[in-house]
């Protein structure tokens, strides 16, 4: 209701199936999928299947004490959690901010960023290897960016999620290294990415 309110069109489904069949009729712009879905399919197995088939945005929710799920869930391309209970708001407000970096300014077109042997190209978002594409969801492509937007600097956790989920986002620290550990798995040896013990990550 508070999405529908927001002006956004929103598409229901009450189970992992149906759900997978919304998105392949309406192409939406976002995906709010709960870990518990009922069914043969619950939300990491739609997850999962989305993740083979599109780079769509995916927010999961999760229950409280559902840290292996939130783990799972980003090691399977979920660009964000929210713990239940919570606030609609809440919701709304992440949907709004991975929205508006998702999608940005399309107008703007700058030049390809270069990070060893990986280019990339934030006007196409996209990011290739020796020059073959590599395809990353919508969070994974938005850290590597970031990196290579701050070559060289020695980064805090903090710093990257401030730079990358934004200033009101708040989580677990280990939502950076499962991403980062997504993306070294994506990038392999071209992604020269340092881990700084005690603060976080280095691009050299």
């Amino acid at each position: 209701m508070y999405l529908r309110q927001d002006g956004y069109r929103v598409y229901q489904a009450g189970d992992g199936a149906t759900g997978l069949a919304r998105v392949r009729d309406h192409d939406p712009r976002l995906v709010v999928l709960d870990v518990g879905l009922p069914g043969d399919l619950d939300g990491l197995d739609v997850c999962r299947r989305l993740r083979a088939a599109s780079d769509v945005p995916i927010i999961m929710l999760t229950a409280r004490d559902g840290e292996i799920d939130r783990v799972l869930g980003l090691e399977l391309g979920a660009d964000d959690y929210v713990t239940k209970p919570f606030s609609p708001r809440e919701l709304v407000a992440r949907v709004r901010a991975i929205l508006r970096r998702a999608e940005g300014p399309r107008e703007h077109r700058s030049a390809p960023l270069e990070a060893g042997g990986v280019t990339v190209d934030t006007g196409r978002r996209e990011a290739s290897v020796n020059g073959s594409p590599v395809a990353l969801a919508t969070k994974e492509f938005e850290l590597l960016q970031f990196f290579a937007e701050h070559p060289g600097l020695a980064l805090s956790r903090r710093q990257i999620l401030d730079g990358v989920w934004g200033v009101d986002w708040y989580g677990d620290d280990r939502t950076v290294d499962v991403h980062v550990r997504q993306l070294r798995k994506k990038l392999g040896d071209a992604f020269a990415l340092t881990t700084v013990w005690g603060i976080g990550y280095r691009l050299d």
